[in-house]
């Protein structure tokens, strides 16, 4: 027995089978008898403790008339992304004339159980049971709302598992299996084109009564075409043939190969440098003219330089500078310990070096 998340698609894929369709309840004699929409989506669930998580939001409902007597059925689910039910509600009616009928069904997982609540009115008369499915005998369930996700990631793929057996729940609300089988391609009328179908039939093989089986026609984004309910003189069918989703190929981004920039060769480059040299230079020449200092010191500086040629530039630089620093230091007391200075006065009685 597979579990759901055996065959659940990856992230990528579920964004693509997320989207709404409707489908034409008909008869066997062509007469239009309601409407049948599902829509798979992305949505929150709140749990208990009141936290909200990320999860997959599957709605299904049909009106129609059997026998001139109306009838419906409506589905609401939210499944985790490997396709775990988390909560589903479902209701089935059908207004007999003399004796309505409606059954709901609620599915809730909570900690390491299933509860399921179900209640069946006939007329005036209600019968509710509450019944609670250890973690252990659920494993590998799969719920009405996943059966439907699961349906359009079997029709993006175009196959279907080996052995694809599940856990499900009969009419009666008890666990039995459920089996899928592939019956290959078909070419159908949609909408006055001839489109290629993959075919899923999914039997629910209850426990007590007769298995049932229904037929699926997928196109190839996992829209349905067509649904065939075996023994059902009805069926349901696209009206309108929809614009298939194809997968996404998410093209490999450019490599560019790193060329040497010529600016000047770049007339629009070139033009900015040299109106950024000229400000500069008119800059510059500007705060020379302001502090006329400026070019004596450097003057005296490259004078002496040239005039001592010290092997050690930067000390003959700081001991040229240093008394015009605003915070020179205090001399040593012993001046002898500090390196000789280029412009230090010679000792009385020593030949100058």
């Amino acid at each position: 027995m597979l579990k759901p998340s055996t065959s659940s698609a990856t992230s990528e894929e579920l964004q693509m089978l997320m989207f709404s369709e409707t489908l034409a309840m008909v008869s066997d004699t062509g007469e239009p008898e309601g409407e049948l929409t599902i829509e798979v989506q992305r949505g929150k669930y709140k749990d208990e403790l009141g936290v909200m998580s990320s999860c997959i939001l599957v709605h299904a409902f049909s009106r129609g008339f059997m026998d001139r007597m109306l009838c419906g059925n409506s589905l609401l689910g939210y499944l985790s992304w490997k396709l775990h039910i988390m909560e589903q509600h479902s209701q089935e009616f059908i207004k007999f004339h003399m004796l309505p009928m409606e059954h709901k069904m609620s599915l809730v997982k909570q900690d390491d159980q299933l509860t399921m609540t179900r209640s069946v009115k006939e007329g005036e008369e209600m019968k509710t049971e509450v019944t609670f499915f250890p973690g252990s005998s659920t494993v590998g369930f799969i719920s009405q709302a996943a059966n439907l996700v699961l349906l359009r990631v079997m029709a993006w793929r175009q196959t279907v598992p080996n052995n694809a057996r599940f856990l499900a729940l009969d009419t009666e609300g008890k666990l039995c299996y459920s089996t899928y089988q592939a019956l290959g391609f078909q070419t159908i009328e949609v909408d006055r084109q001839q489109v290629r179908v993959f075919i899923v039939e999914q039997t629910v093989h209850s426990v007590k009564g007769v298995p049932s089986s229904c037929q699926f026609y997928l196109l190839s984004d996992g829209h349905l075409a067509k649904r065939i309910q075996v023994g059902s003189p009805s069926y349901c069918v696209i009206p309108k043939m929809p614009v298939l989703r194809e997968k996404e190929e998410i093209e490999p981004r450019p490599v560019f190969g790193k060329k040497p920039l010529v600016w000047e060769e770049d007339l629009e480059l070139s033009s900015r440098f040299l109106d950024r040299k000229e400000e500069l230079r008119v800059r510059h020449a500007g705060y020379l003219r302001q502090h006329p200092e400026a070019r004596a010191l450097v003057a005296d500086f490259l004078l002496f330089l040239l005039l001592r040629q010290p092997r050690d530039v930067v000390a003959f630089a700081a001991e040229h500078f240093g008394p015009f620093a605003s915070r020179r230091p205090p001399p040593p007391a012993l001046r002898s310990s500090t390196r000789r200075s280029p412009f230090r006065s010679p000792s009385p009685g020593r030949p100058p070096a």
